[in-house]
């Protein structure tokens, strides 16, 4: 089985809180990648949308587009305007040969709200998943026609964030619908993360493999602080610094034959976790996994 390695910016500039970010230009970031072993990187803000001027970039450093965050709004939208919102990034995706787009619903969510505890989050009701799933299956049924995958981000904060709401939407929803699967936000809602790939393998076509540190999690007053007051509290980390056991999780994702990229996404305070360190810390402890799950990692 093949894998490839690749990493978000957000270690480097969190979108979300932008004063979490690291004083670095998209060059120095990609150079940083490229040192820590990886081939490809997911989108962020610094990312030029122009693939003329983007595409140069990524090659002085063997990079590659491996993904990229949408905030989508089909929740309370409708299919034809979240056509007309997408179109500009599966352009360039495509260009790029991106293998997805990484769908994440920001309708209702207080992922993005510090003001906001996280025992606030939205709350659907089975019916509401329902007709949600239904518009996420058309919607993703076109994306794929267009020639650019969706992959579905289950996340904290956001409607869908429970073992039990990521099941309801799978239920819910058809195989056209794929599923970003992140170790870390399953953790960090409670889940059973080796439960949700054995239930859901063969609608995974992305990873994130986010670590947690489960002290900081367990510490977090969720009737008064948000989903970013743990983020700055250092709740994520990459693999091999946190408390998951990314052999066993990589392991199952194995045995039930994915291939495709792993990406470590992983939200930290870059003055507190500097990021190429963590990237080198990161890639190393992948690497140990996917050989002992017998994977061949491929640039």
């Amino acid at each position: 089985m093949k894998a490839r390695l690749g990493i978000a910016p957000i270690a480097w500039w969190n979108d979300d809180l932008e004063e979490l970010s690291d004083d670095v230009s998209l060059d120095e970031c990609l150079r940083q990648a490229s040192v820590a072993g990886f081939t490809g990187m997911e989108t962020g803000r610094r990312f030029p949308l122009d693939p003329a001027e983007l595409g140069p970039i990524l090659d002085k450093f063997g990079i590659s587009i491996c993904g990229g965050w949408f905030s989508g709004a089909l929740l309370d939208g409708d299919i034809e305007r979240e056509k007309d919102r997408i179109a500009p990034q599966m352009e360039l995706f495509k260009v790029m040969n991106a293998p997805c787009i990484v769908y994440g619903e920001v309708a209702r969510s207080i992922q993005g709200d510090r003001a906001k505890p996280l025992a606030t989050k939205p709350k659907l009701s089975e019916e509401d998943i329902r007709t949600y799933g239904a518009k996420m299956t058309d919607f993703a049924e076109w994306c794929a026609e267009q020639g650019m995958p969706i992959a579905y981000h289950h996340h904290m904060a956001a409607a869908i964030e429970t073992e039990a709401e990521v099941d309801l939407l799978m239920k819910h929803s058809g195989e056209a619908l794929p599923l970003l699967f992140d170790a870390g936000h399953m953790a960090f809602a409670g889940g059973d993360v080796l439960g949700v790939i054995d239930r859901h393998s063969a609608r995974i076509s992305h990873v994130h493999t986010k670590d947690v540190r489960f002290d900081v999690i367990k510490a977090i007053d969720r009737d008064r602080e948000s989903f970013l007051d743990a983020v700055v509290k250092g709740a994520f980390t990459v693999p091999g610094d946190g408390d998951l056991d990314f052999g066993a999780i990589v392991k199952r994702l194995a045995r039930y034959g994915y291939e495709g990229w792993f990406v470590v996404e992983a939200e930290q305070d870059p003055k507190v976790s500097p990021p190429i360190a963590m990237a080198i810390k990161g890639h190393a402890e992948l690497m140990r996994v996917m050989a002992a799950a017998g994977y061949e990692v491929v640039q």
